[in-house]
């Protein structure tokens, strides 16, 4: 397999480890704060990161890393778990996952500047159709109207977006895993506090669901994901890899529909189906 295909394979990986973080999110919020949610998965998955920084000897950050750590800080660290948080507490995992496919279109535009691609303007129409494919898709699911939780959403996927693609960039230079790993770590001066000043006056009422979707997020959704998506991006190009995650909507769907028994509709399947094809044809188009 070329790297190209290896990227795509690793990328699916890590979006498929990614779908469970709204329905993950969901459930930690049905008994516990999101401040103290989001404080918990950043915090908790920063001294893993340290633990795992120290067992491999990684060398510190260079300065000219630093700027896109930084951003990596400030997009996937902070920004998109807070407001993911705070829009499941408005809406469901589904309706969120397929807000949430904004993200790879964000992903490609912020590829440009921050990871030196240029993705000819046929990757760009396809990347188009499929993020107004889901857009449409969520127009109808809910009816036309936009909500608060819809808000918090869009500046989630943007936050994502642009934070992959400065890590993508950095993991051409280390490994993925470290990448994230420094970020978590440079942050916990503030993720520590987090958890102190968002914790619950009483965690007798918080049940194992909660604290079940708390130990996925911030194992697996916060540190393990990244692994595979950014070493995907390293190999395969940022603005490729970063189309997967369209197809993190519809995982994002089944999980919600498994694990929390949300609805699913007819008109998802089709959706689907287009997405994939869209998909499909901005990674024709690429390689052509």
């Amino acid at each position: 397999m070329n790297d190209r295909s290896k990227g795509l394979l690793y990328g699916f990986a890590g979006v498929a480890i990614y779908s469970l973080s709204l329905p993950g999110t969901r459930l930690a919020v049905i008994d516990l704060p999101p401040v103290f949610v989001t404080g918990v998965r950043l915090a908790g998955s920063g001294l893993i990161s340290l633990a795992y920084l120290a067992a491999v000897r990684a060398s510190l950050p260079r300065r000219a890393e630093f700027t896109r750590l930084m951003i990596v800080v400030l997009g996937v660290v902070f920004g998109f778990p807070l407001f993911s948080a705070f829009a499941m507490l408005t809406v469901d995992s589904s309706h969120g996952g397929v807000v949430l496919a904004l993200m790879p279109f964000m992903t490609a535009i912020a590829a440009i500047p921050l990871g030196g691609e240029r993705p000819g303007w046929p990757f760009f129409l396809f990347a188009a159709l499929g993020t107004a494919t889901v857009f449409a898709y969520v127009l109808e699911h809910s009816s036309g109207t936009v909500t608060v939780g819809d808000f918090y959403l869009v500046i989630a996927a943007a936050c994502a977006g642009i934070g992959h693609a400065a890590g993508g960039a950095l993991a051409r230079r280390r490994a993925g895993l470290e990448v994230i790993a420094w970020a978590l770590v440079l942050a916990l001066p503030i993720t520590l506090p987090l958890v102190v000043f968002g914790a619950p006056g009483n965690f007798a009422f918080v049940r194992a669901p909660s604290w079940a979707g708390l130990l996925y997020i911030t194992i697996f959704a916060q540190f393990v994901g990244f692994f595979f998506f950014y070493r995907g991006m390293a190999l395969g190009g940022i603005a490729e890899v970063g189309q997967v995650q369209l197809l993190q909507v519809y995982m994002t769907i089944a999980a919600g529909a498994v694990f929390l028994h949300e609805p699913l509709d007819a008109g998802l399947l089709t959706a689907a189906a287009l997405t994939i094809l869209f998909v499909w044809l901005g990674r024709r188009s690429q390689r052509r």
